[in-house]
């Protein structure tokens, strides 16, 4: 992602309401730098308007082509926007934030919520009459769900993109793309603290050691107060980074 692209990616992310659907396509931008957003925002808008009629019925089938398989989950590309409306397949979250969009452009009433294991498609009013989707399969639930609001969401994704590389081969291409996840789930609000950590021993791992050792400092200095053993690890990790380059 180049630095205008994150810039844009914090902006929005702090925006009220959050575009969850500009947030995710922006952060397709970490795996393809020249990424142009407005043409796959096109490709929302055509979405919207092959919906014919213009209602529920009409949404389901504009989007009938998409859905995924488990093995999606062994796959990057099933985590970015922009290679789920090339590809049509993707991760429950990703279906969802394509179903979402594409209700908002036909002045439906959609939003996010959790049922047990992944991310479902509420069409109507939560708390009132309303229909559960889950885009992965294409089914209509009868569940109880749990509103999703925008920024556990876009933590959701990225935790995703993290949570996949923890389970590829150790690698240095691994270790970059979970450091850039880590990185936007920083911009977004209300992230958890851990993540600063988790980048400091990302940057030292792949040779940025004094940035990192500093990172890992400003963690202890954040933690000392509720954690002096967590405290005490990150200073000690500190100090081996800058060792190396002894």
């Amino acid at each position: 992602m180049t630095g205008a692209s994150r810039a844009r990616f914090a902006e929005v992310v702090r925006s009220e309401p959050v575009d969850v659907g500009l947030a995710a396509l922006l952060i397709g931008a970490e795996v393809e730098p020249t990424l142009d957003v407005d043409e796959f925002l096109a490709v929302l808008d055509g979405l919207a308007a092959s919906a014919d009629p213009r209602d529920v019925a009409g949404l389901r089938q504009a989007l009938s082509g998409y859905g995924g398989s488990e093995d999606d989950f062994e796959d990057l590309r099933s985590s970015l926007l922009t290679e789920v409306l090339r590809r049509r397949r993707g991760l429950p979250l990703l279906l969802s934030i394509v179903w979402v969009e594409v209700a908002a452009r036909l002045s439906l009433s959609a939003s996010y919520a959790m049922v047990p294991g992944r991310i479902v498609v509420v069409l109507g009013d939560v708390e009132d009459e309303h229909v559960v989707v889950d885009p992965f399969t294409g089914r209509v639930l009868d569940a109880v769900v749990e509103p999703v609001g925008p920024h556990e969401l876009l933590l959701r994704l990225l935790t995703n993109i993290r949570a996949l590389t923890a389970r590829q081969p150790r690698s240095l291409d691994a270790a970059r793309t979970r450091l850039w996840a880590v990185e936007l789930s920083l911009l977004v609000p209300t992230h958890p603290l851990e993540l600063r950590r988790e980048r400091g021993e990302l940057m030292v791992r792949l040779g940025a050691h004094i940035e990192g050792a500093a990172e890992l400092e400003t963690y202890a200095g954040l933690v000392d107060d509720v954690d002096e053993a967590v405290a005490a690890d990150c200073r000690r990790e500190a100090r081996q980074a800058r060792a190396r380059l002894n």
